[in-house]
């Protein structure tokens, strides 16, 4: 599932709360982003037709909630991005942010760590 820039600032809204209504959401992400209400309304239809939210009548409005997980996206786009840039290899993206200074020195120390915790294989 392919989310855009602009829905993901509305996933963003819903990770961390949920459920919301289409009001709530938009007093969140309207002003920060110089969006009208229409906008940000097209913005959760669109996310409904993709399937990454679900919506709840409550009343006269609905309340909306994530289907699609943070922990999935980040996962789609990672490797998406991985794909894309660097023919899905993971040390030339490291490769890349260490050439140009990128990395800070707790960056470095949290990647010996994680390398230092993976398994032999």
């Amino acid at each position: 599932m392919s989310i855009s820039e602009a829905e993901s600032a509305v996933m963003q809204v819903l990770w961390s709360t949920h459920p919301l209504s289409a009001q709530e959401i938009v007093e969140r992400v309207a002003a920060p982003n110089d969006w009208t209400d229409v906008t940000v309304r097209s913005l959760l239809n669109r996310l409904l037709k993709k399937g990454a939210l679900s919506a709840v009548r409550d009343g006269r409005k609905y309340l909306y909630s994530p289907v699609l997980s943070r922990e999935e996206y980040v996962d789609t786009e990672s490797r998406g991005l991985l794909d894309r840039l660097f023919d899905g290899q993971l040390a030339p993206l490291v490769s890349h942010f260490s050439e140009r200074e990128a990395l800070s020195p707790e960056d470095v120390r949290a990647l010996k760590a994680l390398v230092e915790e993976l398994p032999d294989g």
